[in-house]
């Protein structure tokens, strides 16, 4: 139940367009506290708690530098995410590969169905 539940915190801190912005943003390097809360017209409280749930749910790490809070972006939770996408994929695909190979079948029924008939004659 462990890695729903953290599966679930990646995709919830992911829910976010503004959670979303500080990966991409950290996705392209380490940034301070203060430089991501600069970019966001929102207040300070507000973007500490962006970065709380995307540190509970293990996108980033913080870690302190002297007197600078450094945030990093931590890819590995992605990846779990990105497993369970997969098998995902992977199950809806073979589903309508076999909706596909069950709707071709009967369109070939109808069309041998569609020869054997007299010209003509009507089903009704």
């Amino acid at each position: 139940m462990e890695a729903t539940d953290r599966l679930s915190k990646v995709y919830g801190a992911l829910a976010h367009p503004v959670r979303r912005a500080i990966l991409a943003q950290l996705a392209r390097g380490e940034a301070k506290v203060g430089d991501i809360s600069i970019r966001f017209d929102m207040s300070g409280p507000a973007i500490t708690n962006h970065l709380k749930v995307l540190e509970k749910a293990g996108l980033v790490r913080r870690r302190t530098a002297a007197q600078a809070r450094i945030l990093s972006f931590e890819p590995s939770s992605l990846r779990e995410g990105e497993q369970w996408m997969s098998a995902m994929r992977q199950f809806w695909q073979q589903s309508f590969d076999r909706l596909e190979a069950h709707l071709a079948g009967g369109r070939k029924a109808r069309q041998r169905k569609g020869r054997g008939k007299s010209h003509g004659q009507d089903d009704a």
